[in-house]
């Protein structure tokens, strides 16, 4: 597929401050923080810990856990799994429904994705914290994903890996690594 979607607003170069603005403040009905929980980036772990009065050691071991996509891995709240279950609540929703760190929450989930700019921002999100243009997995990953999903301009594998060659190479495994 590897196109992109139509009317866009978003791009990979879009500041993150544009992103957040776009997105709004997302706390209408934290119906994403029943079902999973965003990730964390830089600075996140740093300023939920200093909220809640605890180390990041402490944070990192009782409430957080690794998550994987597109061969990255970043941490997020734990999610709360019933019956065996592969979603589950976020470990900072409260039984009110409300998020317990709402102030400091992490980018991720500032940025939600149910506005009308949300699969661009969710694009946005996964190529800017997921998608490693210098990990050929990650590249193949995302080679795959495009097969049957649209991006946003920047995401594109031609973009995201400019030389011919080398995309040829990453594709055919001849480079792994």
């Amino acid at each position: 597929m590897n196109k992109e979607l139509p009317g866009m607003n978003i791009s990979i170069k879009t500041p993150q401050e544009k992103i957040i603005k776009l997105a709004g403040d997302c706390h209408k009905c934290n119906n994403c923080c029943k079902y999973s929980t965003g990730f964390l980036v830089e600075g996140d772990s740093k300023k939920i810990a200093r909220f809640l009065n605890i180390s990041e050691k402490e944070l990192k071991e009782k409430f957080l856990e690794e998550g994987e996509k597109f061969n990255t891995k970043l941490l997020r709240p734990k999610i709360l799994r019933k019956n065996g279950k592969p979603y589950g609540e976020c470990i900072f929703l409260d039984e009110k429904e409300s998020c317990t760190i709402h102030k400091v929450k992490p980018l991720h989930c500032k940025v939600g994705n149910c506005n009308e700019h949300g699969e661009e921002i969710h694009l946005w999100f996964t190529l800017t914290h997921f998608v490693n243009k210098n990990d050929p997995e990650s590249v193949r990953q995302w080679a795959t994903y495009l097969k049957t999903h649209p991006t946003i301009p920047g995401g594109k594998l031609e973009e995201l890996v400019p030389d011919k060659k080398q995309l040829k190479e990453i594709l055919d495994y001849t480079i792994l690594r």
